[in-house]
């Protein structure tokens, strides 16, 4: 069985393609490097049945290509991080819709299953916690860019279950919390490894606004997991899943734990968001999956706790910095 995993050169996809590999699946792969970086799939250049084209998911005859020779797609190609959607918004928007309905149409048309990756921010400034599939949202205004992420990825979800509605495709919608591991980059505001980063170098580590913000971090190693069972799963089309680990943490407990886990010297120092983002920046207090749904279908939900996550990270990071 071919999988072909757009974005697949990036931090969940390149783990997700080690999994496929390793259990057997042929992988190809389809990402434009913006944000993934071939380094994450050395291990894989002499796997068997193992290939990666360089290209966008918005080219519709190098998309439908490569769609024809799979027989399933994992879509994760994305323009993702807060600091990128902020800084490039509307070429955001452009990645996120219409690579999204390239690549679904012509899954929709060859007949391939797809999994469509969405988002948490979805949900957007809700309090109903913890968040469940069918919960209302409420997001922000449109004169925000911090919103644009997710009503385009909400159309992403929209569009893909209007196909399943119209029997035109067989897809699936994963809403990824917060994911964190070896392999991740703190450059788009990903906070995890940002905040190892710095406590390694004994730098400050940076808590962007009051660090009373709550978040679930789930293990990569978990949410590749999940996918994997979704890949392999009959009875998922239409429906959507939250994929997250449910055990909440404050930033700046975050940030603490960060720091006594690596033996560090940093400051922890706290900075306002407007000076991170700019003016109109909006932020929620807490985000918390409800994993019931997803437990129900595959059996399995993130469960691998905090100390762990940080010190794999730690692990890789040191790894990196020649630091072992």
């Amino acid at each position: 069985m071919n999988v072909l995993i757009t974005g697949g050169a990036g931090f969940i996809g390149s783990h997700l393609a080690d999994r496929l590999i390793n259990d057997g699946y042929e992988v190809s792969i389809l990402d434009d490097l913006s944000t993934g970086t071939l380094d994450n799939l050395i291990q894989l250049r002499k796997a068997p049945g193992f290939d990666c084209v360089i290209g966008s998911v918005r080219n519709a005859v190098l998309v439908d290509d490569m769609v024809a020779r799979a027989d399933a797609v994992v879509h994760l190609a994305a323009a993702v991080g807060v600091k990128k959607i902020m800084d490039e918004p509307s070429q955001s928007i452009l990645v996120n819709v219409n690579g999204t309905e390239t690549v679904l149409a012509s899954a929709a048309a060859r007949g391939k299953p797809i999994i469509i990756a969405s988002t948490s921010e979805v949900y957007g400034k809700s309090a109903r916690i913890p968040f469940a599939e069918d919960d209302d949202v409420l997001l922000g205004p449109t004169s925000k860019a911090r919103w644009s992420y997710a009503y385009a990825k909400a159309i992403d979800e929209c569009l893909a279950l209007a196909y399943v509605q119209e029997d035109r495709a067989h897809a699936t919608v994963v809403r990824f919390f917060n994911t964190a591991g070896p392999r991740q980059t703190g450059r788009y505001g990903m906070v995890l490894p940002a905040f190892v980063d710095a406590a390694l170098r004994n730098q400050p580590i940076e808590v962007h606004g009051d660090g009373n913000q709550r978040r679930c971090f789930a293990h990569v190693r978990d949410v590749v997991e999940v996918l994997s069972r979704l890949v392999a799963a009959g009875n998922v089309s239409g429906e959507v899943f939250n994929v997250g680990n449910d055990q909440e943490i404050s930033i700046l407990a975050l940030a603490e734990l960060v720091k006594m886990r690596t033996h560090s010297r940093s400051e922890i120092r706290f900075r306002p968001y407007v000076d991170v983002y700019g003016t109109g920046f909006e932020d929620m207090m807490r985000r918390v999956p409800d994993v019931s749904k997803l437990e129900r279908f595959i059996g399995y939900r993130p469960r691998t706790g905090i100390e762990q996550l940080i010190d794999d990270v730690v692990a890789q990071k040191r790894n990196a910095f020649g630091l072992v």
